[in-house]
């Protein structure tokens, strides 16, 4: 397969990118032509959408593969902290009801 150069807004960096959409994005404003949904039109947008996504039978399939081997994964880990910290929990450090504020430590 043969490599195209890059032109346009492939060559440039994201950054460069972001900037002249932010700028367009501003003009579409000032100008009054840009549209913003509305919660009922989000709404619709985001029903349209799934609807033509889970049309799509293997795409679903893979998303639910996908989604069940992270919370398997989770499981695991969460099963490994476990075995390894006794009672301690992954949050972070808690510390009981009666237990000090932590002044002396």
């Amino acid at each position: 397969m043969e490599k195209t150069s890059q032109r346009g807004f492939a060559a440039m960096d994201e950054e460069r990118r972001r900037e002249i959409a932010r700028k367009g994005g501003k003009a579409a404003h000032e100008k009054g032509t840009a549209h913003e949904f509305s919660p009922e039109e989000a709404r619709e947008a985001g029903r349209k959408g799934g609807a033509a996504v889970s049309r799509d039978r293997q795409h679903m399939a893979d998303i639910g593969r996908k989604g069940g081997a992270a919370v398997s994964e989770n499981r695991q880990h969460m099963a490994e902290i476990g075995r390894k910290g006794g009672q301690r929990s992954h949050r972070g450090n808690r510390r009981s009801p009666g237990e000090a504020s932590g002044a002396g430590r």
